[in-house]
């Protein structure tokens, strides 16, 4: 008699973000398949000790090593066996060893970085929410996926659409391009000089999505949709040419495969990260996500437009960046980090997110990425110039 195979034991990286929560949701909803048994976040001790509470993980671990005593008697406190850790090495160790086998990478930002290169190098099936990883060092971060046999599921959900309506999840020669949207943000159709007084709380007020503070500016900006176009390059080896972007308000179309035949393929569904999150968990197979059906009658006509450069011009400037090379894409993402948190708390404005990205990437000429030391000195170097960039464009 067959007995059931053991649940697949799952990595959570960013255990308290909306990702992570998502994630969550799913392996709630397939226990006899799924089952977390790691759960990481970066400072919130009390809402990751509920996590555990509620899932059962073997190893805990918080970012900030200052709070590893708190988690430590908050578990304890809780009546848990979950093993609590502090740090990035701590959690790189456990993401490299036998205690998983999935790694959800959803931690914001660079941050995210050493811990997705360790579920790459050690093979893992690494579901990558973590566009800024292959932003910096996406040549290293799939060099490493390939060399540790490590599987790479995209979890944002336009390259996970694109993943769909790929065979196989790969660009062949039949391939003319591929295409990412863009819901347009809460400014959509504004004019620029209109933009010079948003307010953080405006800004992050996603008209489609539910995300993080940093991750919403970013879609109000269009950095976002620009981040997406390098981390699209690194997945699946197109360049900034065969990489088309479409304003589409109603987000229900994720992305556009267009063929060299005149086909296109379009993944539809609603604007829920379960659904991308439970292809990357089933893969080849599906599993139910919760999410429902697409009733296309209810949602009427489906929108598309060019993107508005001038109001927008993160976009481009993502793009010089990709057609730049080397570490220009690490620089752009750390400048853009350090406007967008001066953005939020209220030092600068919403316009000088695009001025002070722009005068770091002219400030810093890229220079050859071959490792991991040059991205991440590109990185310090952009974050300290755009530091001291700030006061030039001080909110008034």
């Amino acid at each position: 008699m067959e007995t059931a195979a053991p649940p697949h034991r799952v990595a959570v990286l960013g255990a308290t973000g909306s990702i992570g929560s998502s994630a969550l949701d799913l392996i709630a909803r397939h226990p006899e398949r799924l089952h977390a048994s790691i759960l990481a976040a970066g400072r919130q001790v009390d809402a990751l000790v509920a996590l555990c509470r509620t899932h059962r993980p073997e190893h805990a671990v918080i970012a900030d090593p200052a709070l590893y005593p708190a988690l430590r008697d908050g578990l304890a406190a809780a009546g848990l066996s979950t093993q609590a850790h502090a740090g990035d090495a701590a959690l790189c160790e456990l993401v490299a060893g036998e205690v998983c086998d999935t790694v959800v990478a959803a931690i914001v930002g660079a941050a995210g970085l050493d811990s997705t290169l360790a579920a790459a190098r050690a093979g893992k099936r690494l579901l990558l929410a973590n566009k800024e990883s292959l932003v910096m060092a996406g040549a290293l971060v799939m060099a490493e996926a390939a060399h540790g046999g490590a599987w790479v599921l995209p979890i944002d959900s336009e390259h996970n659409a694109l993943f769909q309506c790929l065979p196989g999840g790969r660009v062949d020669d039949g391939v003319r391009r591929l295409v990412l949207t863009a819901s347009g943000g809460p400014f959509r159709g504004r004019s620029r000089a209109s933009l010079s007084g948003v307010t953080p709380a405006q800004a992050v007020a996603h008209p489609k999505w539910s995300m993080g503070a940093k991750i919403s500016v970013d879609s109000a900006t269009l950095m976002n949709k620009g981040l997406e176009v390098i981390e699209a390059h690194h997945l699946f080896g197109l360049g900034s040419a065969q990489l088309g972007v479409l304003v589409h308000p109603q987000s229900l179309v994720h992305a556009l495969v267009e063929y060299v035949d005149g086909s296109t393929l379009a993944q539809l569904g609603l604007p829920d990260m379960r659904t991308a999150l439970a292809v990357g968990f089933g893969w080849p197979e599906r599993i139910a996500s919760g999410v429902s059906p697409l009733d296309l009658l209810e949602h009427g006509r489906l929108e598309f437009e060019a993107p508005d450069l001038d109001s927008f011009p993160c976009l481009r400037l993502a793009r010089d960046a990709l057609e730049a090379g080397g570490t220009a894409p690490a620089v752009l993402n750390a400048a853009n980090e350090v406007a967008v948190s001066a953005f939020l708390q209220g030092q600068v404005g919403f316009l000088s997110i695009p001025a002070i990205v722009e005068s770091v990437l002219a400030a810093l000429p890229p220079v050859e990425a071959s490792s991991l030391l040059a991205a991440r000195e590109a990185d310090a170097q952009a974050r300290q110039l755009a530091t001291r960039f700030l006061n030039r464009y001080a909110a008034a």
